[in-house]
């Protein structure tokens, strides 16, 4: 389970041993992460078996697990504390943001036909089910798909996909169209689930999304069509998918190698049938309209990513990268930074002759926004609140280059001692939180900036950056603001825990609520009063190099 969290979720060491929930009193729940880009609660399950079959036994255990989910006050009595606190965190996810659980079974053996029966009913019920407090889905990875993922973990440096594909006689067309060679088949389903790179989202680098997961409206529909008696019609309710390769290779006999494959359209309808894996390995009579193209030029590719994609419904927060303020922003700053990359598309890959230092990402950018400028780091982690709801407030304003640049400076610093070795000594409990805390740090910096200035607006990052790189009190800065944060947290949980409250403290509530906020900035105004006592001359040092002038803070952003 560790493994499967650090290789395909790609979680760090200290985030996988937060997720792992294993001994007992578990509830047949090994390990739970929550994946808040995705807005998707994994609930992981382990079996490890030295013999070539398991029976559903442990099917039965997962589906025990989420019929006890429907019930989390009970299911929390008699977890063990790990778990009771994880189920914390999943009942606040479900109720205040709208997630949906994948229930995730591995195992080092192959399934039983009666397995593979219970897995098919249970997938089949999970669809179906309209009655349930969440939407669920179930996946199962068995030796075989541990292998590959295990032989595509072993790969990760090398991003490009080789894939031999096997088409069935009569049922393909191989063609020249503009010079280009194109596969148009019927490809089978079964076929699909076997195309690599489908789990951690490497076969969809050229697409404009990732997978929007189950609950999503399209999704459920394919979903259910693939698990109903009118699966053979898949193929004629579907528009289809389109993958691009550098080079497809004939190797007769109907198969073909296919390099460099890439799939540009099908990232929903690929995750969804891959989400009913047992079910479609059994369905001889279910096919998809499949479209290979032989595509080597980079320009050529992007465009047909973009045009296969403009015909389905994509949320707001999918086409921000076409938005005229990001494309302006973009524009501007890598105007004012040659040797940098402002990448606004997911999956965008930033050439090896541009310096990380001064490349900058979309989404990533906007979490720096809000956690900045509009002094709510608490909803840092919300992707979809920040490209929906506070979009236009945010990138209504008009930010320089510098100050884009100065929040990637920070977050770059933070980042950099974030690390197993933890050379700040923060909180390991903070560590954990990767997805939320960062943001909290980064709004400490300002928080610092402000409180030195007897300032009560927000510092432009830039000139933070400017005046702690000048007196070379950046790495200082970052270690206050790991010592404010530590005695932010410390200070809550022992109010908590002294309160006598039945709830006790929750590290993922707390970081998700503005009393986080309030408590780092009491925390900086007590370092900072108490510095002039504890060290008069790093006292002045701040003081004299970090006087900021007034014109340089603006009002803040409002995101209440």
């Amino acid at each position: 389970v560790a493994w499967y969290l650090r290789n395909i979720h790609l979680l760090d060491q200290l985030q996988t041993r937060d997720a792992i929930t294993d001994g007992a009193d578990d509830k047949q729940i090994d390990a739970v992460y929550i994946d808040d880009d995705e807005q998707k609660i994994y609930i992981i399950q382990g079996k490890f078996y030295v013999g070539e079959t398991v029976n559903a036994e442990p099917v039965r255990e997962v589906i025990s697990s989420w019929s006890q989910l429907h019930d989390i006050p009970i299911l929390q009595q008699n977890a063990n504390h790990k778990l009771q606190m994880k189920l914390n965190e999943i009942a606040n996810a479900l109720q205040n943001d709208g997630y949906s659980i994948c229930f995730e079974l591995i195992t080092t053996s192959t399934f039983s036909d009666s397995a593979n029966d219970d897995i098919i009913k249970f997938q089949k019920q999970l669809s179906e089910d309209e009655n349930s407090n969440f939407e669920a889905e179930f996946v199962v990875v068995d030796k075989e798909g541990i292998l590959n993922n295990y032989i595509r973990a072993m790969e990760q440096d090398n991003p490009s996909l080789n894939h031999t594909i096997q088409l069935e006689s009569g049922k393909y067309l191989v063609t020249d169209l503009s010079n280009t060679k194109v596969i148009i088949a019927a490809l089978p389903l079964k076929e699909c689930i076997n195309i690599p790179g489908i789990k951690d989202g490497t076969l969809f680098q050229k697409n404009v999304r990732q997978s929007l997961g189950i609950s999503n409206a399209v999704n459920k529909k394919i979903r259910k069509t693939i698990l109903s008696d009118k699966h053979s019609d898949f193929f004629f309710f579907h528009n289809g998918a389109t993958a691009i390769c550098n080079k497809i290779e004939d190797l007769g006999n109907d198969k073909f190698s296919l390099h460099g494959l890439s799939v540009v359209n099908g990232c929903q309808s690929l995750n969804t049938i891959m989400s009913c894996s047992e079910t479609v390995k059994q369905q001889n009579d279910s096919y998809i309209l499949f479209r290979f193209y032989e595509i080597p030029q980079h320009d050529r590719a992007e465009s047909i990513s973009t045009y296969t994609n403009t015909q389905s419904a994509v949320k707001a927060r999918d086409l921000r990268s076409n938005d005229k303020r990001v494309l302006q922003l973009k524009k501007s700053y890598e105007q004012k930074y040659p040797n940098g990359y402002f990448a606004t598309k997911r999956g965008d890959s930033i050439k090896a002759d541009k310096d990380k230092k001064y490349c900058i990402e979309l989404s990533q950018l906007g979490k720096y926004l809000i956690a900045w400028y509009s002094q709510r780091p608490n909803i840092s982690y919300g992707e979809t609140k920040i490209f929906d709801k506070y979009f236009d407030t945010l990138f209504n304003h008009d930010y320089r280059p510098e100050d884009l640049f100065g929040l990637e400076f920070w977050m770059q610093k933070i980042m950099s001692v974030w690390t197993v070795e933890n050379p700040l000594s923060i909180n390991e409990e903070i560590l954990t939180m990767k997805a939320y805390a960062p943001y909290h740090f980064l709004f400490a910096v300002s928080a610092i900036f402000a409180k030195l200035n007897g300032n009560s607006k927000v510092p432009l990052p830039y000139e933070t950056v400017a005046l702690a790189e000048k007196s070379n009190l950046s790495d200082q800065i970052i270690s206050i603001v790991a010592n404010c944060c530590n005695s932010a947290y410390d200070s809550e949980k022992q109010k908590a825990e002294t309160s006598g409250s039945d709830k006790g403290f929750i590290p993922q509530n707390w970081i998700k609520n503005k009393a986080s906020m309030t408590a780092i900035q009491n925390a900086v105004t007590n370092y900072m009063s108490f510095l002039p006592s504890m060290n008069a001359q790093q006292n002045k040092l701040l003081k004299d190099g970090l006087k900021m002038n007034p014109k340089d803070f603006e009002y803040r952003l409002t995101a209440d």
